[in-house]
């Protein structure tokens, strides 16, 4: 065997991109608020209905091998054609990618870098790429804007400004190679949250990590969309997982600890009352002002109560 395709074969699989609100940091933390017999359920059927950069949903596929199908969907339809491409055309996505990298890598001033960026960004927003042209400037774009942010305007443009970057990895095909394995047995779908009520099957386990509900005004968590998810949204979706619990359905939401920034937001503290209702400590890096950056608190709810998994560390 070519040492290529060794290495290939044991490259773990991980998110393709970089995703603000991205939840690898907080695996561990995550992994020990699962139900304590998780592992002891049989043909699990796993849904993310925000799938975001997808670092759950990896961990979850790679590590419980009793998850036997999943389901994702996310409201932005760039990203989800993004893991249909990944999932179905990884050789041709790659050699794409391979081409575009090729060519960013050859500019040799920012001036000459930047030009190409925005020429590429305009390409993207015009709409008119085939699928494997749209996902290669989405991978390119996210790689070479500022900080990988993915962020919109009103009119669903994508206008994250140059990010400076001079030779990025804009075509990693081992992650791609082993992403498109483990995305074999996985549903994608595109649209509101509510959709994936119906793919509810046998034992199935929902974790959300939806937008987060801004911790000031001036926050920009929430602009992967031209929609937004305000208060009202959040309070839709504890309504949808009032539905989840009515019919016997585990869940697990994510969400940002306002009672824990300022001491008088109860928002979710009072919205999620009759759940569990955890904190985890996450760092927050993507903050222009550095002295705004650093570990805050976040909120895990889930509707289960049995002992968990493993030892939580102390906050």
């Amino acid at each position: 065997m070519h040492k290529q395709e060794i290495f290939y074969k044991m490259t773990k699989a991980k998110p393709f991109i970089k995703w603000v609100g991205g939840k690898g940091q907080l695996i561990e933390q995550l992994e020990a608020l699962l139900p304590a017999d998780f592992t002891e359920r049989k043909n699990v059927t796993y849904i993310e209905p925000f799938v975001g950069g997808g670092a759950m949903l990896f961990y979850m596929l790679q590590t419980y091998p009793n998850i036997k199908s999943a389901v994702i969907n996310d409201i932005n339809p760039d990203l989800t054609l993004c893991y249909q491409v990944v999932r179905d055309n990884p050789t041709e996505l790659i050699n794409s990618l391979k081409d575009i990298q090729t060519q960013y890598h050859a500019l040799k001033t920012e001036e000459e870098r930047k030009t190409f960026f925005l020429e590429q960004r305009d390409r993207f927003n015009i709409k008119s790429l085939n699928a494997i042209e749209n996902c290669t400037l989405f991978f390119f774009l996210n790689r070479t804007c500022f900080n990988g942010l993915y962020r919109v305007n009103k009119s669903g443009k994508f206008n994250v400004p140059f990010g400076k970057y001079i030779t990025p990895t804009i075509c990693d095909a081992a992650t791609i190679y082993a992403d498109s394995k483990l995305l074999q047995k996985v549903e994608i779908m595109t649209g509101d949250f509510e959709q994936t009520f119906d793919k509810i099957k046998g034992n199935t386990f929902f974790y959300f990590d939806p937008p987060y509900r801004p911790l000031s005004n001036t926050s920009s968590f929430n602009d992967y969309t031209k929609e937004d998810f305000n208060d009202d949204a959040q309070i839709r979706l504890k309504l949808f997982c009032d539905r989840l619990n009515e019919i016997g359905v585990n869940f697990m939401l994510s969400n940002s600890d306002c009672l824990g920034k300022n001491g008088t937001d109860r928002f979710f503290d009072d919205l999620f009352i009759n759940y569990k209702i955890e904190r985890v400590w996450a760092s927050r890096n993507i903050n222009s002002v550095a002295s705004k950056r650093g570990k805050l608190t976040e909120i895990v709810i889930s509707n289960y109560h049995e002992e968990y998994q493993f030892q939580r560390k102390a906050l």
